[in-house]
């Protein structure tokens, strides 16, 4: 059964925001992702958040799944919306949706062969 595993929280302030997060939680964050302002922190064991600059608001909240292309296809199949898979090289594969209301939400796939994207 899929489960939340991650959920991303725009920011038209990101320290603001990290720091209410730090805060109310007890999170700590780091920025892994090189060259992006991208920082994220490990929730549970295989739960994460991640806070980030954006001019949009909405969390993005996405489902750990065991096969991404099966799921993507299941969502298409529903009456959803669902971009194809694409990789964060050496953690895995996601995908972002839309259920047939228009509701955001994302796939995620654990795979540390993920390539880079070729391009």
């Amino acid at each position: 059964m899929p489960q939340v595993t991650h959920v991303e929280w725009p920011a038209g302030d990101a320290d603001r925001l990290q720091s209410f997060l730090e805060g109310v939680f007890g999170w700590q964050f780091d920025s892994p992702m090189e060259g992006m302002d991208y920082r994220m922190a490990r929730t549970a064991e295989n739960e994460g958040a991640a806070v980030y600059p954006a001019e949009q608001r909405g969390l993005m909240v996405y489902y750990d799944v065991d096969d991404i292309e099966a799921h993507v296809g299941k969502v298409r199949n529903s009456g959803g919306e669902a971009d194809d898979k694409m990789p964060v090289p050496g953690m895995g594969w996601f995908a972002q949706c839309k259920d047939p209301e228009g509701n955001s939400f994302g796939l995620w796939q654990t795979d540390s062969a993920a390539p880079v994207p070729e391009g």
